[in-house]
């Protein structure tokens, strides 16, 4: 019966259409041949046969680069939807498809802040000239626009370093008359490759006021008038490319090999192996190690992602996570616990104690101490294998499991707890983070167990 109706209506609007007053269905398959690429058979591997128990741990539990996105990468860096490198922050880290894009990706598409990005992890940064012979196209090193009231100066005059305006920093000395204002049209180019392989430059901003050049000759400043500000603002949502991204002087693209998220065939070179680490072939990265607050990776998974990282062709394109992780060939596998993220070192009265004694014993200490917590007495460690008073379910300090103790969360300040991130600002401007040495050490320490001696 339905199959009957559906024809009559069909036929009703064919007819109404100017169609034939007899329906036909149609009959035989429909061809459709679909096109999808072509990811190589998993292959295979020869297993390891030795008696190290974190490897055959590793290989049992972890053997293919599926398994470990699953199991070790989805758990640790992007378990919530919505949060973290589960579809809201670069890279995303949630499927196994955004996990293989990772590999050969570019490592600092969204810095939180300039201080956050590593030197190596910087790229090219675009080109800016007046469009004459006399001045070439010239790197930009970073920029920066402070808001402020628009002050008129004279072109005699030297404006301040922090005058309300456009700041580009560049990475030689910019060729414009140091003494008086220059008014004239920045262009803003970016090279690319064209169509006959050619490196071209391509102009995608300008901007028309009158420059200064100031400090050593690299930093040129641009006045914005009021009805200048929304021309500055589309200049900001272009995506200007910086060289010296961090600010240091060092322009990393130019200086050092660049690294990506994941280095087929170099897992020491890898920048998200680095930001789990806290170093790169001994160069510290900035920034808080990684995970903020989730369990890390044991040295079982450091051992999965090392050896699945070295077993990967650096001269492929595409890569096959479902193909085995080869333990046996693996370098890694020969001592597995120098991957130990955990080190040593850090104890409670050398190093811990005095970071929590100096930042919240304002707060935390006294004959009447902040929510009942007493930092500052002998027997503060005691008092932190309590149970929170803020939260019942969790402790302070939870030996071996940062994302449940409830006084690294707060720390870390990842959203999971009422209020403000600790510690407070002494200056009465709201919440402030601890520097990430002392994050680093803390959660350290109670990944090591949380001692109070040794």
């Amino acid at each position: 019966m339905m199959r009957s109706t559906t024809a009559s209506v069909i036929a009703a609007l064919l007819l109404g259409c100017g169609g034939s007053n007899v329906y036909k269905e149609p009959e035989g398959p429909i061809p459709f041949e679909p096109t999808r690429p072509d990811v190589g058979s998993p292959g295979t591997v020869t297993p390891y046969t030795g008696s190290d128990p974190v490897v055959l741990e590793a290989q049992m539990k972890l053997p293919t680069g599926v398994d470990l996105q699953r199991k070790v990468i989805l758990r640790t860096c992007g378990p919530t939807n919505g949060v973290c490198h589960n579809q809201k922050e670069y890279p995303d880290l949630h499927t196994t498809g955004t996990f293989a894009d990772a590999i050969n990706a570019p490592c600092n598409l969204q810095p939180g802040t300039y201080e956050s990005v590593y030197d190596r992890c910087e790229r090219v940064g675009d080109s800016f000239n007046f469009g004459d012979k006399s001045f070439p196209a010239m790197e930009l090193g970073w920029y920066e626009v402070i808001v402020g009231a628009f002050v008129e100066y004279e072109d005699d005059d030297i404006p301040p370093v922090d005058a309300a305006g456009l700041h580009l920093h560049f990475k030689d000395p910019v060729p414009l008359d140091r003494s008086r204002a220059t008014w004239g049209t920045g262009t803003f180019l970016r090279k690319f490759v064209n169509a006959q392989g050619q490196v071209e430059n391509l102009s995608f901003a300008n901007y028309n006021t009158r420059w200064w050049v100031l400090e050593d000759g690299r930093h040129l400043y641009g006045e914005v008038h009021d009805y200048q500000a929304e021309d500055v603002e589309e200049l900001q949502k272009v995506g200007i490319i910086q060289g010296d991204w961090n600010r240091n002087g060092h322009f990393g693209a130019r200086e050092n090999k660049g690294v990506p998220l994941l280095n087929p065939g170099k897992p020491e070179e890898s920048y998200l192996v680095a930001r789990l680490r806290g170093h790169m072939q001994g160069e510290p990265i900035p920034g808080t190690r990684m995970p903020l607050a989730n369990q890390p990776p044991s040295v079982t998974d450091m051992l999965a992602l090392m050896c699945w990282l070295e077993g990967l062709d650096s001269n492929a394109t595409s890569w096959n996570l479902a193909s085995p992780i080869n333990y046996a060939g693996c370098s890694y596998s020969a001592n597995p616990q120098a991957l130990n993220l955990v080190g040593a070192g850090v104890t409670w009265r050398e190093r811990v104690w005095p970071i929590l004694k100096s930042s919240c014993g304002g707060c935390h200490g006294g004959t009447n101490p902040q929510a009942g917590l007493d930092l500052l007495s002998d027997g503060a460690w005691t008092r932190l294998r309590g149970v929170s008073t803020q939260n019942s379910t969790l402790k302070y300090i939870d030996a071996g499991r940062p994302e449940k103790s409830y006084l690294w969360l707060k720390l870390a300040g990842d959203g999971s707890t009422i209020g403000s991130r600790m510690p407070l600002d002494p200056l009465g401007s709201g919440s402030r983070s601890l520097p990430a040495d002392q994050l680093d050490s803390i959660q350290t320490w109670i990944l090591a167990g949380a001692l109070e001696d040794g």
